[in-house]
């Protein structure tokens, strides 16, 4: 009797009963889950927007007809001594036919044209006039920017960023709405108990502070078990993603830990913050 009335005393609404300590939690974990994808995702296109238009959209390749592969070393003198040219590098024949094999497969023995790459010092320098005074000098050679195709890899990972800022509004407005069905199931079943605190003098306040608690716990602990299924999911597509970004970053140090790290607290917030909105408008209903 007595451990009864301790229990009564601490939860005088029946709050453990009313509001289920396994849907809300699920649905919120389910709810983090998401989350964290759409963040993981919105950072890593963020970045490798950036790696590209960093990085790719500042190289460029000149290629010289295997005639002139003699005048590697002219091209190369002439291209370095260019304003504006960052480095020039010649791709030796080795790495030539590693990088063919995944279209061609073992590349025969046959001449392949000689290749330079370029380095460019800023992204605004126009490569044509390199090109045109490179193959006055050396007659066939072709320059090859890709600042064009940066430039659609670019708009595609804005597109994938912009996609996944929607998903997470999406999720948020989700997560908002299941807390508030919540508790308004919770008020529903603890109406009369409810009504009761409040002739004996109860506040609104002290009412919507001991749901708010509640959901807010709730949907912490929820927020916590989803962020914690989302670090071997994220693992996984950051060592798929890893070729991408060069391959230097180790997939578990890429992961967006901050925002995993962030998700419980935010979650409990929303679900605080909603829980109080729902019950004091409910609570103003009341005669």
């Amino acid at each position: 009797m007595a451990e009864r009335r301790t229990r009564y005393a601490r939860d005088p609404l029946g709050l453990k009963r009313a509001l289920s300590d396994r849907l809300l939690p699920g649905l919120v974990a389910a709810m983090a889950l998401l989350a964290a994808l759409a963040l993981a995702g919105s950072r890593g296109a963020a970045a490798l927007k950036d790696r590209w238009q960093q990085g790719a959209a500042a190289a460029v390749t000149v290629q010289l007809p295997p005639e002139q592969a003699a005048r590697m070393d002219d091209a190369l003198s002439l291209l370095r001594a260019m304003p504006g040219v960052a480095a020039a590098e010649a791709v030796d024949s080795a790495r030539m036919r590693e990088l063919l094999r995944p279209w061609l497969g073992e590349v025969p023995a046959l001449p392949l044209p000689s290749v330079l790459e370029l380095r460019l010092e800023n992204l605004s320098i126009d490569p044509a006039p390199i090109g045109r005074q490179l193959a006055e000098a050396v007659p066939g050679a072709e320059l090859e920017a890709h600042g064009i195709w940066v430039a659609r890899l670019a708009a595609l990972a804005r597109s994938v960023q912009g996609v996944a800022l929607a998903v997470l509004a999406l999720v948020v407005g989700v997560a908002v709405a299941v807390v508030a069905v919540a508790t308004r199931a919770g008020l529903a079943s603890r109406r009369q108990a409810i009504e009761i605190l409040h002739d004996l003098g109860a506040t609104q306040g002290d009412i919507a502070g001991r749901f708010a608690r509640r959901i807010g716990l709730l949907a912490a602990g929820g927020a916590l078990a989803g962020a914690a299924l989302a670090v071997p999911t994220l693992g996984a597509m950051a060592s798929l993603a890893a070729p991408l970004s060069g391959g230097v970053v180790q997939p578990w140090s890429a992961l967006p830990w901050l925002d995993l790290l962030l998700l419980p607290p935010v979650a409990g917030a929303i679900g605080w913050a909603t829980a109080q909105f729902s019950v004091r408008r409910w609570l103003k209903r009341l005669p």
